[in-house]
């Protein structure tokens, strides 16, 4: 007689996401061991069940080729009903997967309506949105009283910025630029906050809970990056301080040698000392620039197409735009070592006479005697003629020779007129008596003979007041010495006209010539 062997009956796993057991899993799908499957439906069921808007009509039956899927809102699986789970239960795989929906949706629904966690995350939620509101309070509160604390005592916190002599900002401008930056970090901390909030907000619903992940991401994922980063920029970090402070160094050893050669304690022959500042600057630029040509690898992003494009972009905007420029600073530099004049000489360059204010790599800067500042491209300088009026009025020098000329006729004993000139030089203030004036005869023309007198002083910058001083005492005295500073030009009938001579300069008694008329035989 032939025996039928029983097929052994299969150990169901129950699916208990509240306690009591809705239904059971009896087969594996593939690896995926019956067990595995029970427990992986109960975590489904319970995150239905955590979704505070769950709504029971989204979930449904689906059928594919294979299975009869229980899906919630078209794409979330909860389970599949296969063959094998349908011949465990002697049932069609439709009747279990309708019944096994009917189940998920019957305890789904009284545990919400016994016990929903809506209220309780509403509640989380009004209280979460009260901290964070206490919180950009106070933070505001801490911002308003900082400020205030800064603006009354501003005249001790801003005081304006300047370097050397340049105002670069006042105590006002100050204030506002440091209350704008102020004012904008103010808004950055308060949305930073709000920012570190929404993923609290969103992990109390789990239908948001999703979000939370992604909003932390947006901040951890750059930050992470950028302390990686750092971290391995660090050793190149070290080494860029190491090339700094040596170079730092050494530019100060080389400026301790160029100011000592500037206050003529170090004597080199053929070296000026004017010529040490320029040369320390000169030098100080091309150890600086090599510094950067040194540290440049070692930047992060160095090797980088955008970076080497912006410098080579960079380089051509400088190259393009900077051609005037260059040129300046190549004429400062030649007129540094060409040490046609220095700060505070007088000088005339062109039509522009004054005293030196100012040199710089790119232009000179001029006051006149009115007092009006002329800024000239050192360009301009380079290829004009300039006289330096100041040049011989130091040291040892006779200082520098001024001279005006004044025309005599010839009826006027020389003798008289250089005696008037010399008197009158004499007279005159900020000229040097040593060497006395003397006078040139400088030509001698139809009517009348050039005169020009010549006085050393050693002051340039006041050549307009010694000029006037000196024209006033011609003056005078030749009205003493009776002599007319008029050139003959014309025909003047002198008989019955009084003298150009002023009268306190005439005899008591001196009486207009009569007219001489003679009488013709």
């Amino acid at each position: 007689m032939q025996t039928v062997s029983a097929e052994p009956k299969l150990k169901g796993y129950p699916v208990s996401p509240f306690k009591d057991t809705l239904f059971y899993v009896y087969n594996n799908v593939g690896s995926f061991s019956a067990e595995n499957r029970a427990t992986a439906i109960t975590d489904k069921i319970r995150k239905l069940y955590e979704d505070s808007f769950f709504e029971k009509d989204s979930i449904t039956v689906v059928q594919s080729d294979i299975s009869q899927d229980i899906v919630y809102k078209g794409d979330f699986i909860v389970m599949s009903i296969l063959d094998n789970d349908a011949k465990a239960e002697n049932q069609t795989k439709k009747y279990i997967a309708n019944r096994n929906l009917n189940l998920i949706k019957k305890a789904i629904i009284y545990q919400n309506e016994n016990y929903s966690q809506l209220p309780k995350r509403l509640g989380y939620t009004a209280l979460m949105i009260l901290i964070i509101g206490l919180v950009l309070y106070i933070v505001a509160r801490i911002f308003r009283a900082i400020k205030a604390y800064f603006l009354k005592r501003s005249d001790r916190y801003f005081k304006g910025i300047a370097y050397n002599d340049i105002k670069i900002l006042t105590s006002h401008k100050q204030q506002f630029l440091v209350m704008k930056l102020f004012g904008f970090v103010k808004i950055i901390t308060l949305i930073f906050i709000v920012y570190l909030s929404l993923p609290v907000l969103f992990s109390i619903f789990p239908s948001t809970e999703v979000y939370t992940t992604t909003l932390l991401r947006w901040i951890l994922t750059p930050a992470k990056l950028a302390l990686m980063g750092f971290i391995g920029f660090l050793p190149s970090l070290v080494t860029i301080f190491v090339i700094i402070i040596i170079f730092r160094y050494a530019i100060k050893v080389i400026k301790f040698f160029f100011d000592e050669i500037k206050k003529e304690n170090i004597k080199i022959d053929g070296f000026y000392s004017d010529w040490a500042m320029p040369t320390f600057n000169i030098i100080r630029f091309l150890m600086l620039a090599f510094m950067l040509v040194i540290i440049f690898p070692y930047l992060p992003g160095s090797d980088s197409d955008i970076f080497k494009g912006v410098s080579v972009f960079v380089g051509i905007l400088f190259s393009l735009g900077s051609s005037n420029a260059i040129a300046n600073m190549v004429a400062g530099l030649v007129i540094t070592y060409m040490r046609p004049f220095k700060i505070g000489d007088f000088i005339k360059i062109g039509d522009v006479s004054g005293e030196v204010i100012e040199k710089t790599a790119l232009v000179t800067r001029i006051r006149t005697p009115k007092f009006e500042d002329i800024t000239i491209p050192n360009a301009t300088v380079l290829s004009s003629t300039s006289t330096n009026f100041s040049a011989n009025t130091r040291h040892s020098t006779n200082g520098l020779l001024i001279h005006t000329t004044v025309t005599i006729g010839y009826d006027v004993p020389w003798k008289d007129i250089h005696s008037a000139l010399i008197k009158a030089a004499l007279k005159t203030e900020m000229i040097e008596k040593t060497p006395e004036p003397f006078v040139l005869q400088t030509s001698l023309d139809d009517f009348y003979v050039s005169y020009q007198i010549n006085v050393y002083t050693k002051e340039p910058t006041k050549q307009p007041r010694i000029y006037s001083s000196l024209h006033q005492n011609i003056q005078d005295s030749f009205n003493e010495a009776g002599i007319e500073i008029m050139s003959p030009h014309y025909n003047a009938m002198r008989d019955g006209n009084t003298t150009t001579i002023p009268s306190n300069y005439l005899d008591k008694d001196y009486e207009s010539p009569a007219f001489i008329i003679s009488k013709k035989e």
